[in-house]
């Protein structure tokens, strides 16, 4: 027999909330228990606690597959609800305070991650109060992130075309044509933007922000792409080019210590650098929490400060 409301309230606690969500974010009792810093027997048994008091099954192994029952989705949808209710309260009892405190959930595209740290360190010292929590996805994953709400803003170079998104760019992305200091190609007194992208092309994955900026920019100029190799990061695509592989096109932040050391060059081609904003983005339906504007507002201040120390320094 169910418990009453007020029967529920006694037996539930924020502590099993809290082991449960954790455990549906990380899909595995043993890592929740990493997280939390607690026993795997621990965790189960306050899955166990929680279960009782709800009368049903959260979640449930099919072999040693773990996942979650749909009374368990159900109340995945009603504990973000409520943690998400209290992290407001914080913020918003210290905004009475004159202060910002919080959590900021960022989740970033791979290659922003020269970017980020940047930014970081200077919101940081004017907000110390703030615990950021950073996720580094691929750009399919950012985009699905953003679509479900699942962070406070999303750091992404190619934005999708919705309506139902806000993004506010802050930062430019250059994409330059890279090649081995050694290449032959770079013998040559003239190269065309063609001759290059045929010259044993590395380039991302389906999908990767980098490639769908170059595909996009060789459509509107009728170049054909036929890559060498696929390779999924960009550390794996400069470690190509490298070795010898081929070519690329790389954001010009993830080669600055291979252009000072001389191993990489830039050749000069018509059309490059190409040129994208970094941008934060978040549902536009959502209202921006005392943290989170925080956050746009030091964006906004300090994009020309931001770009200096950023690009200030490349080669």
């Amino acid at each position: 027999m169910p418990y009453s409301f007020a029967q529920l309230l006694n037996r539930l606690s924020f502590r099993q909330l809290q082991v449960f969500k954790t455990v549906y974010r990380r899909q595995s009792y043993s890592r929740a228990a990493d997280e939390l810093g607690l026993t795997q027997p621990a965790v189960s048994a306050q899955i166990r606690m929680l279960e009782q008091a709800l009368g049903q099954p959260v979640f449930e192994y099919v072999g040693k597959q773990l996942f979650v029952t749909a009374a368990g989705e159900q109340l995945a949808r009603t504990v973000r609800s409520i943690f998400g209710d209290l992290e407001r309260l914080q913020m918003e009892l210290a905004e009475l305070e004159g202060q910002v405190r919080g959590e900021l959930r960022l989740a970033a595209v791979s290659t922003s991650q020269y970017v980020v740290p940047y930014i970081l360190s200077g919101f940081l010292q004017e907000y110390p109060q703030v615990d950021v929590r950073l996720n580094v996805v691929n750009r399919a994953q950012a985009v699905e992130r953003v679509t479900l709400n699942r962070d406070d803003l999303v750091i992404m170079g190619m934005v999708p075309e919705s309506r139902s998104l806000t993004s506010f760019p802050f930062l430019d992305n250059i994409m330059v044509p890279v090649a081995n200091i050694d290449d032959p190609l770079l013998l040559r007194p003239t190269l065309s933007a063609q001759e290059f992208l045929d010259a044993n092309l590395l380039i991302r994955e389906p999908g990767s922000g980098t490639r769908h900026a170059l595909e996009d920019w060789c459509a509107r100029n009728r170049l054909s792409l036929q890559p060498r190799l696929e390779l999924g990061s960009n550390a794996a695509i400069k470690h190509g080019v490298l070795a010898g592989l081929g070519v690329a096109v790389l954001p010009q932040l993830s080669i600055s210590a291979e252009l000072r050391l001389g191993e990489l060059a830039i050749p000069q081609l018509e059309g490059f650098p190409l040129r994208r904003s970094w941008c934060a983005v978040y549902p536009s339906a959502r209202h921006p929490t005392p943290v989170m504007q925080a956050f746009l507002d030091y964006l906004r201040l300090s994009m020309t400060s931001l770009h200096q120390r950023v690009y200030g320094k490349l080669p």
